[in-house]
């Protein structure tokens, strides 16, 4: 697995880098047969150090925990505990009601744009109707079966995810809907 550990305006040393490396991978490996890369970025809020952690797994799954403590270890420690967390509950559910999957999730490649929001403190009209693209970045869509989208969507904990319907081939969407439960629109 290949790590990535940096600092926001924090030195971090040697001792901190073989700590997280040894910690997070024993926590990854418990439950993750084939990670692939892990970025851990500390940062300091005021009297508190936060820990970021990002792992990406073959099955295309992107497992997130953040955590704050006063003490920088302390909050890595936090952070790893939520990882494995999130990623105990992942194995359990495909152990449960997913066979396991034999190859890698198949991703492809596609445009993320950032608009401009509305300002309503506005009164004039705009000039044209349509929006400022503010940035164009680069995505990958994964193709997923509804219940893994669901799943990854979930353990994310992203509001929504775009993924082609591994038995349609379409592109469908799943997303959070104000009552708690799951929308998915299958175009």
């Amino acid at each position: 697995m290949r790590y990535q550990i940096t600092g926001k305006q924090i030195d971090v040393g040697d001792a901190l880098q073989t700590h997280v490396k040894q910690e997070l991978g024993e926590a990854v490996d418990k439950y993750a047969q084939r990670p692939t890369d892990a970025l851990v970025v500390f940062s300091r809020n005021a009297h508190e150090y936060v820990c970021e952690a990002t792992v990406h797994l073959s099955t295309g799954l992107t497992a997130q925990a953040k955590a704050h403590a006063t003490e920088i270890y302390a909050a890595f420690d936090d952070c790893r505990d939520k990882m494995e967390k999130q990623l105990r509950r992942y194995k359990r559910r495909l152990k449960d009601h997913h066979k396991e999957r034999s190859q890698p999730v198949e991703l492809i490649g596609a445009s993320s744009y950032i608009l401009a929001g509305t300002h309503d403190s506005e009164e004039t009209e705009p000039e044209t109707l349509q929006p400022m693209i503010i940035a164009e970045m680069e995505t990958t869509i994964p193709s997923l079966s509804v219940g893994e989208a669901v799943m990854q969507m979930e353990l994310a904990g992203a509001p929504m995810l775009v993924f082609r319907n591994e038995k349609t081939g379409g592109v469908n969407v799943v997303h959070r809907r104000d009552d708690g439960n799951v929308g998915w629109i299958d175009t």
